[in-house]
């Protein structure tokens, strides 16, 4: 049995926000919400604290209740991954095991910001989490967060290592992405396929498991470009790819960095502006002002969300 089938992740899986009130405390009343209402949208799998949910800003604690809070509430409704990403390999352990213990099926993983690990010691760190994780592994490939952009070469050494069965390639640099799709797609899942065109072309002609997108702010326009897709129907397809291009053309750069600020607060804002439970982003975040929101509330009802 090849790795890539341990687990069944595939479609849109969006990385959500994580809602804080205006004291910038944990909101897991709207936390609930928001699940409630991704689970209503369709959405075929969530990941929890990853970049969009903020975990850099979570003590491990708040990570921690994050994970029990939504386990608990979707992890038997719904394939659920863990945003483990952390400085040290039994840090990562310590999540994993928090997230298993309540229902997630795996986790997500960049390799460790900020110390610019070479390729050996990327690989060592990995091989020490697989060792001790009870749960399958997704590399994450981060560049404009981890300073870091895993070559093809060693995103294959990271494939053999045991519990790896995914990776999701979160770069804008479309040769990238698919020469990592050639490369691994036959032994591990590989997320990151673009919702457009380019994307559509290739999924049609080659196949693939879908996308860790960002936000689920469209609702069910992003999961239905795959259940359209699976369903044969392409036009139906190719428009929701188009709305959801609008978000990524009008909200962030070429190189996936928010316009009006970080990414998770142009989604919280999108969120916000539909009435769902966005909420605040922590400091040294700061809101999106609000002589930005109109421009995002533009987008939503060219959208059809508004």
């Amino acid at each position: 049995m090849s790795k890539r089938s341990r687990v069944n992740w595939r479609g849109y899986i969006p990385a959500i926000t994580t809602p804080f009130d205006a004291d910038r405390q944990l909101d897991l009343a709207g936390l609930g919400r928001l699940l409630e209402w991704l689970e209503a949208e369709g959405m075929h799998g969530l990941v929890i604290a990853g970049t969009t949910g903020e975990w850099t800003s979570l003590s491990p604690a708040e990570r921690k209740q994050l994970f029990a809070a939504a386990g608990d509430q979707l992890g038997k409704r719904l394939p659920l991954i863990a945003g483990c990403s952390a400085f040290t390999a039994p840090e990562v352990v310590d999540f994993a095991e928090a997230a298993a213990a309540h229902h997630f099926e795996g986790v997500l993983v960049t390799p460790p910001p900020y110390l610019r690990p070479n390729a050996d010691e990327i690989v060592d760190f990995y091989t020490d989490v697989s060792k001790r994780t009870p749960l399958p592994i997704c590399v994450y490939n981060w560049p404009p967060g981890t300073a870091i952009d895993m070559p093809v070469e060693l995103l294959e050494r990271l494939a053999d290592i045991e519990n790896v069965v995914a990776i999701k390639q979160s770069t804008s640099d479309l040769r990238s992405f698919v020469g990592t799709f050639f490369a691994l797609n036959e032994k591990v899942r590989v997320f990151g396929h673009s919702m457009d065109e380019h994307g559509l072309a290739l999924l049609q002609a080659r196949g693939g498991d879908g996308t860790m997108g960002a936000g689920a702010v469209l609702g069910r326009v992003h999961p239905d470009f795959y259940n359209h897709l699976w369903a044969g129907e392409i036009d139906a397809a190719r428009a929701c790819g188009v709305k959801d291009r609008m978000i990524l053309d009008h909200w962030y750069t070429r190189e996936l960095v928010g316009r009006f600020g970080s990414g998770p607060a142009v989604l919280k804002a999108g969120l916000n502006v539909q009435g769902l439970p966005g909420g605040f982003v922590r400091r040294p975040l700061r809101d999106v002002a609000d002589e930005h929101i109109a421009t995002i509330r533009e987008t939503l009802v060219a959208a059809g969300r508004l």
